[in-house]
């Protein structure tokens, strides 16, 4: 009996340790969940703001108590979900090196590696409802108006590199327009007419006095709280040795030019490595294959050498192997039923043609056959 109560009570004395800070003494176990926490400071503690806070070498004006509120609402909802928080960490020490350059060669402030952070958590393929893609959960019309390549076969949206220079190149833009980053990071947020429109209906261009939409509101908010838990994680509890973090993005580059697909097989098989690594490293390729034209491909470090040798040797050998053919598309005819036809499998027939089964084919379209 004892013991269930007392593995019921555990999480409530998590809560009230979180909360109110360490209680010592309670257990002498070496691993017991007080010792612990003991290194965590109480959720009371990480909003009692000590130093001045700037972004973007703006002053937050934290003596502002309704300032002060939202961002403590932030840092308290950030700071509880630890395991997120623990994956910032880890995954800035992966990509921010690379962002951090970009943002000094254009010349931008280097708080602004915290809007990624929270757009996506670092993550290449993350999405959202509405469309947004990528590390900066970029539209697709946004994002190929800041000249980025978004089609069946590549989205650059998921490149670090070339999303974090297409969002440098909004962003430049943005605050040109609104005189201010934290201004521009809204309209980033909420497009810059809904934010035009805001500015002229309140009369003010001062972002603490602007009512915008709650996700708005909170967006700045969130970035600071980022910003303040990343550049002290220590301060909160986090705790992380060196080898706890993810290593730095590192790679070499392989240029290709082709008047033809190049499966992507052939680069993993030439690079030593697996296809998922390939994917992995390039998330940016939809599909199987290279498209026709120019491409870069990154692989693990050292992978380069004797690269064009191996991949010349098992290009010649796949060449040499495949036997295509085109099927022009009759009226009533279905992928199932051509694939039957053909009798290839449906996967292979879509990887072929770069198509989905939500894909609608129409008389007289042209596919690929292998045979």
């Amino acid at each position: 009996m004892a013991n269930k109560f007392f593995s019921r009570a555990v999480p409530w004395l998590s809560l009230f340790i979180l909360v109110m800070g360490p209680v010592r003494g309670i257990c002498e176990e070496p691993e017991s969940p007080s010792q612990v926490l003991e290194q965590i400071p109480s959720l009371i503690q990480s909003i009692r703001f000590q130093d001045e806070l700037r972004f973007c070498g703006v002053k937050i004006p934290l003596e502002n108590h309704e300032v002060k509120q939202r961002l403590e609402k932030e840092m308290l909802l950030a700071l509880w979900n630890r395991p997120q928080v623990i994956l910032w960490i880890k995954r800035g020490a992966r990509y921010f090196p690379h962002i951090d350059a970009i943002l000094a060669k254009e010349n931008l402030p280097l708080d602004l590696r915290y809007v990624p952070v929270i757009e996506s958590a670092l993550r290449p393929h993350a999405s959202s409802p509405a469309g947004a893609v990528g590390f900066w959960q970029f539209l697709k019309h946004t994002g190929r108006k800041y000249g980025l390549t978004i089609n069946s076969r590549i989205d650059q949206r998921r490149n670090i590199f070339e999303s974090t220079r297409a969002a440098c190149q909004y962003i430049k833009k943005l605050n040109l327009e609104f005189g201010s980053y934290l201004l521009a990071l809204s309209a980033y947020n909420m497009g810059e007419h809904g934010l035009k429109a805001e500015i002229e209906s309140q009369d003010t261009r001062d972002y603490f006095s602007l009512y915008l939409s709650l996700e708005t509101q909170r967006y700045i908010f969130k970035i600071l709280a980022a910003k303040l838990i990343l550049e002290n994680p220590e301060t909160y509890g986090f705790h992380l040795k060196h080898s706890d973090l993810y290593p730095v993005f590192s790679f070499s580059k392989l240029e290709f030019s082709s008047n033809k697909e190049i499966p992507l097989t052939l680069i993993a098989g030439a690079a030593d490595v697996s296809f998922k690594i390939i994917k992995d490293m390039n998330p940016e390729i939809r599909g199987y294959s290279l498209g026709p034209g120019k491409s870069v491909v990154l692989v693990p470090q050292g992978r380069e050498k004797g690269f064009k040798e191996k991949f010349t040797d098992l290009h010649k050998s796949w060449k040499a192997g495949q036997h295509l053919r085109f099927h022009v598309v009759k009226p009533g005819e279905s992928l199932t039923g051509i694939a039957k036809q053909y009798n290839v499998s449906i996967a292979s027939l879509l990887r072929l043609n770069n198509l989905t089964l939500k894909k609608v084919i129409h008389p007289g379209d042209r596919l690929k056959v292998r045979y």
